[in-house]
C-alpha cells in the first residue's frame, strides 16, 4: 500500500513538472514568435527569415496575457524573455497582505544598458478591491516591450525609448486607484525642450479599433531632465508620447533640406575664409565700414562651422558635455551673426540718413564690444543660471510606419528659444527693414533735388536695397512657417540663410570691383588734367 502511495505521489509531481514544462515552453515559443514578428530588419536571431505576422497585434497581446495568467510555475514569481530581449514577462504570485512592488529594469537579468531605464513601483491599495470579492492566491503579470510594433495607432505615434511598460492583476480590470502607480522613464541625454505626456494603450480604440494612446487618468512629471515619472490610477500599458514640435517637418522634405544646408552651409565657409583672406591682402584694413563687414564674416563663419559639427557631436558616443558646449558657441555664433546684422545697419543709416556731423569717438571698438560682448554675456548668464538648457535635441519624423530620429546640439529650453533666438531674429529683421525703408526714402529725396544724379540714385537704391536684405531681413521668414506658407518657407528659409555666407562675398566682391573702378576713374582723370596743364605750358 506504501508502494502505491509513493507510485501515485511520484506520477502527480511528473505529470506536475511536465504541464509546467509544457506551459513554460509555450510561453517562450510564444515570445520568440513575437520578437521574429517585431523585428524590423526581418531576420531572428540565427539570421533566419521572419515568416508574416499570423496575428493581428492585438491577438499576440491577448495570447501573451492569457498564458502569463494561466501558467503554472515554481516559486512566487516566474521571469521569460526572448532571446534578444527585446520582449519580457513576468508573473508574481501575490496574498492579500501585498505591502507594495518595486520592479526597475537596472535589476533585471540579461536587458541591454540602453533599455534598462525604467521602473514600476506598485502601491499596497493594488490588490485590496480584490481580496474583498475573493481571498485567494492573486496574480500580477508584467510585460516590457522594447519595441512599439504591437501599439502602433492611427497617428504612428512617438514613444520615448520606443518602451511601452504593461502590467495585470488577474483578470480584474483595476482602475481608480487613491495611490498612483508610479512608472519612471529614463532617457541617455537631457529631454527639456521636449513635449511629453503620459499615456496607457487604449484598447478598441483608434480607426481600426486595434487601440490608440490616451492620457486619462495619468499625471506626467518631469524630476530631472532626463526622466518622466508618470501617476497612474490604473492598470495597463504605459509609455510616454513625445512630441517635438507643433508643426514638424514632413520626413519625405527632410533629405533635400539636409542636402541644401550642408552644401550652402560648406560654401559659405569657403567664401567666408576667402573674404578675409582678401580683406587682409587688401592695402585699406583700416577702413571702418570694411572693418563691420569682416567682423560679420567672422560671426558667419563661426556660425556655419559650429551648425555643421552639431549634429556629430550630438551621437551617443560623443559627451554629453561636448554636446552641451557646442550648443552654447551655436547659440552665441547665432546672436553674434544677428548683433552684426543689426550694427551694419545701423551704420546704413549713419551713412546714408544722418551724414553730416556725425563722429563716434573708438567707434569700431565699441561695435565690437556690442557684437562679441553683449551675446556672449547672454550665454553665460544661461550658463550660470541653468546649464541644463543647452543638450542634445532630438527630432522625431514619421514616415508611415518608420521613424526617424536626428539629434542636433542646440537650445532645449522652449522660453529660451523664443526670446533669445525667435525674439532677438524679430528684432533684428525688423530694425533692418526700417532702416531700409528709412534710407530709400533718404535716396528719393536725393534724385528729387539732384536729377542729374537720378541713374546713380537708382543704383544706389537697388545696391542698398540688396545689402539690408542680406543683413538679417531673410531670418523673417521663420515667422512664416504655417499653413500654405510653411512648404515655400522651409525652402526659402534653408536657401538663403545656408548661402549667407556666400550672398555676402559676392557682395564683397561687388564693393572691391566698384571701389577699384571708382579708383581707376579718379586716377585717369587726375592724368588727364596733368597732361593738360603740361600742354599749357
Amino acid at each position: 500500500m506504501d508502494h502505491c502511495a509513493a507510485l501515485l505521489l511520484y506520477l502527480c509531481l511528473v505529470t506536475f513538472q511536465s504541464g509546467t514544462a509544457e506551459a513554460s515552453w509555450k510561453l517562450r515559443s510564444l515570445l520568440e514568435e513575437m520578437e521574429m514578428v517585431a523585428n524590423p530588419k526581418g531576420l531572428n536571431s540565427k539570421g533566419r527569415s521572419v515568416p508574416p505576422a499570423r496575428l493581428p497585434a492585438p491577438e499576440y497581446i491577448h495570447n501573451l496575457e492569457y498564458n502569463l495568467l494561466n501558467s503554472t510555475f515554481e516559486g512566487h514569481n516566474l521571469t521569460e524573455q526572448t532571446s534578444q530581449a527585446t520582449i519580457q514577462a513576468l508573473a508574481f504570485k501575490l496574498g492579500c497582505d501585498f505591502s507594495g512592488l518595486l520592479l526597475s529594469g537596472a535589476t533585471m537579468e540579461k536587458v541591454p544598458q540602453a533599455w534598462a531605464s525604467h521602473a514600476m513601483q506598485f502601491p499596497a491599495e493594488l490588490t485590496r478591491e480584490a481580496c474583498q470579492i475573493h481571498r485567494k492566491e492573486l496574480r500580477l503579470i508584467c510585460v516590457y516591450f522594447y519595441t512599439s510594433f504591437f501599439f502602433q495607432d492611427d497617428t504612428n505615434s512617438s514613444l520615448l525609448n520606443n518602451c511601452v511598460l504593461g502590467a495585470q492583476l488577474g483578470h480584474d480590470h483595476v482602475d481608480n486607484l487613491r495611490e498612483p502607480i508610479n512608472i519612471s522613464f529614463w532617457h541617455h541625454q537631457s529631454l527639456e525642450g521636449q513635449t511629453l505626456t503620459c499615456v496607457f494603450w487604449k484598447k478598441g480604440a483608434g480607426k481600426h479599433h486595434w487601440g490608440a494612446w490616451s492620457s486619462e487618468g495619468c499625471r506626467t512629471e518631469q524630476p530631472s531632465p532626463a526622466q518622466v515619472l508618470c501617476r497612474c490610477n490604473h492598470l495597463s500599458y504605459f509609455a510616454v508620447l513625445m512630441q517635438l514640435s507643433p508643426a514638424p517637418i514632413p520626413a519625405e522634405l527632410l533629405p533635400p533640406l539636409t542636402y541644401i544646408s550642408l552644401v550652402g552651409c560648406s560654401i559659405s565657409i569657403v567664401a567666408s575664409l576667402l573674404t578675409i583672406l582678401l580683406h587682409f591682402q587688401s592695402r585699406k584694413q583700416g577702413d571702418f565700414v570694411t572693418c563691420i563687414h569682416m567682423n560679420l564674416h567672422v560671426s558667419v563663419l563661426l556660425l556655419n562651422v559650429t551648425f555643421l559639427l552639431s549634429p556629430m557631436l550630438a551621437m551617443s558616443p560623443v559627451p554629453e558635455s561636448a554636446c552641451m558646449v557646442l550648443a552654447a558657441i551655436l547659440h552665441y555664433a547665432l546672436l553674434c551673426s544677428l548683433t552684426w546684422m543689426a550694427i551694419e545697419g545701423f551704420n546704413l543709416y549713419l551713412l546714408l540718413v544722418r551724414v553730416y556731423n556725425v563722429y563716434i569717438h573708438r567707434y569700431v571698438l565699441k561695435l565690437c564690444v556690442l557684437g562679441w560682448g553683449v551675446p556672449a554675456v547672454l550665454v553665460l548668464l544661461l550658463l550660470a543660471v541653468k546649464s541644463s538648457v543647452y543638450g542634445s535635441l532630438s527630432i522625431s519624423q514619421e514616415n508611415g510606419t518608420a521613424s526617424q530620429n536626428i539629434s542636433i546640439c542646440w537650445l532645449l529650453n522652449p522660453k529660451v528659444h523664443s526670446v533669445l533666438v525667435m525674439g532677438y531674429g524679430g528684432l533684428t529683421s525688423l530694425f533692418n527693414l526700417v532702416v531700409l525703408a528709412r534710407v530709400l526714402q533718404a535716396l528719393r529725396k536725393l534724385r528729387e533735388r539732384e536729377k542729374a544724379m537720378g541713374a546713380r540714385a537708382c543704383r544706389d537704391a537697388i545696391t542698398v536695397l540688396g545689402l539690408t536684405v542680406l543683413l538679417g531681413t531673410t531670418w523673417a521668414l521663420a515667422f512664416f512657417s504655417f499653413g500654405i506658407f510653411l512648404l515655400p518657407q522651409l525652402f526659402l528659409f534653408t536657401i538663403f540663410n545656408s548661402f549667407y555666407g556666400f550672398f555676402l562675398f559676392l557682395w564683397f566682391c561687388t564693393q572691391r570691383c566698384r571701389t577699384e573702378a571708382e579708383a581707376e576713374a579718379e586716377a585717369g582723370t587726375e592724368m588727364d588734367a596733368f597732361s593738360s596743364s603740361q600742354v599749357v605750358q
